[in-house]
């Protein structure tokens, strides 16, 4: 063949082939880049949250307030330490004062306290007490000083409620109760004990 006819053959032969060689060239450099980015932690991975504290406070006091400005609860504790994995806050020696609508307190201390984030729960350890002084409310009869004693209790600020699944001894006034199992509401005024359930009345004066 001819040396200028094969150089017109191999010339039309590479413009017939170059937009696929070129094409395969793209791909392959684009699948190298893909293979050798670097790889970053997806934005919305879980990050790992520690079982550790992330912060302590020691002879500390938390404040709640309403939306209002009206003081609900007070805090008060020898040491705290907030884990981020729960967001809870455990307290020890905690001493707890909440106010219901018309600003009558509630005391509670025990040995240790674990609180939720927000404080509007409050789960009490080791010779756990909540205390409700007498309380005269507007057209109704007055309510009696009210103490609950237990290994474990507990407290729902918001609510106004305190229970246990553990014996509880409740003393109203003068009177002695004593249950496995406890629930109070102080909206209502209603307190009910189940199991081995005693009770101990003082005659009305």
């Amino acid at each position: 063949m001819n040396p200028a006819r094969l150089w017109r053959y191999g010339m039309n032969q590479l413009s017939a082939w170059l937009p696929a060689l070129l094409m395969l060239v793209f791909a392959l450099g684009t699948w190298w880049l893909v293979r050798n980015a670097p790889k970053f932690a997806a934005a919305d991975a879980e990050q790992v949250v520690s079982k550790e504290p992330d912060y302590f406070m020691r002879d500390f006091s938390v404040r709640s307030f309403d939306p209002s400005g009206r003081l609900k609860s007070e805090l008060i504790g020898a040491e705290g330490h907030h884990y981020p994995a729960t967001d809870t806050l455990e307290v020890q020696q905690p001493r707890i004062r909440s106010y219901d609508e018309q600003g009558h307190p509630t005391v509670a201390t025990a040995q240790r306290a674990v609180s939720n984030g927000d404080g509007s729960e409050v789960q009490l350890y080791g010779n756990a007490r909540v205390v409700r002084d007498a309380v005269a409310r507007p057209g109704q009869a007055a309510v009696p000083r009210m103490e609950f004693l237990g290994e474990y209790l507990h407290a729902f600020i918001d609510e106004e409620r305190v229970s246990s699944d553990q014996p509880v001894e409740l003393r109203r006034g003068a009177d002695v109760f004593t249950g496995d199992v406890f629930s109070y509401d102080d909206r209502s005024g209603v307190a009910e004990l189940t199991g081995r359930v005693r009770g101990v009345l003082q005659p009305q004066r």
